[in-house]
């Protein structure tokens, strides 16, 4: 190849990173919710470097791109790569929760389309004689719910109780633990799990 065919294919991908990098750094800083000034501010650059490459009238340095983007907690790859749609869209309607469940157990997953998630967040229902199994359930992490309505007998390791609404538990769930709807009526839990397991 030619140092003349060599230049011609790397130019237009010089093109695409000065045309992308603006309307993406406004996007990503509005969606955080910084002005122009504090992102400035937490990047130690001038308001106006800012403004000026939202605008596409000057082409950032590396060095300025890495400032601008630790200052919103990102990589310089996590801000070529965020799904700007993803991102747009913090709620999620009730038709939106992905189905996980089975059953007599409805496990309802939050933002369950959203790549990369650190947290999972499930809206639970349990029907009356409703259980995850006799097998215990065990896997990395954390796990944390309050019972919305109804009751639900939790085994967690070798302690085991019956929370009823407003009762919480938080456990490190490489316990083997088990839920179980041993009551007459629909139990209800919101819980959340880091990291996610589904």
């Amino acid at each position: 190849m030619s140092v003349h065919s060599a230049k011609q294919s790397v130019e237009p991908q010089s093109d695409l990173f000065e045309a992308e990098v603006g309307p993406r750094l406004k996007a990503i800083r509005e969606r955080f919710g910084l002005s122009q000034r504090e992102l400035a501010r937490r990047a130690g650059v001038t308001n106006g470097t800012v403004s000026q490459i939202e605008q596409g009238q000057v082409s950032p340095s590396i060095a300025s791109m890495k400032k601008l983007v630790a200052a919103l907690s990102l990589s310089l790859a996590d801000f070529f790569t965020l799904d700007l749609e993803r991102i747009r869209t913090p709620f999620h309607a009730a038709s939106e929760l992905v189905e996980i469940g089975s059953g007599a157990l409805s496990l309802r997953l939050v933002a369950g389309r959203v790549p990369n998630r650190h947290l999972q967040v499930l809206h639970e229902r349990y029907a009356p004689g409703a259980d995850t199994g006799s097998e215990l359930l065990s896997h990395p992490g954390e796990e944390s719910g309050v019972v919305v309505r109804g009751n639900i007998k939790l085994s967690v390791g070798n302690e085991e109780r019956t929370l009823g609404p407003g009762d919480a538990f938080y456990f490190d769930s490489r316990i083997p633990h088990r839920f179980r709807n041993e009551g007459e009526v629909e139990c209800e839990i919101v819980s959340a799990s880091t990291p996610p397991s589904f």
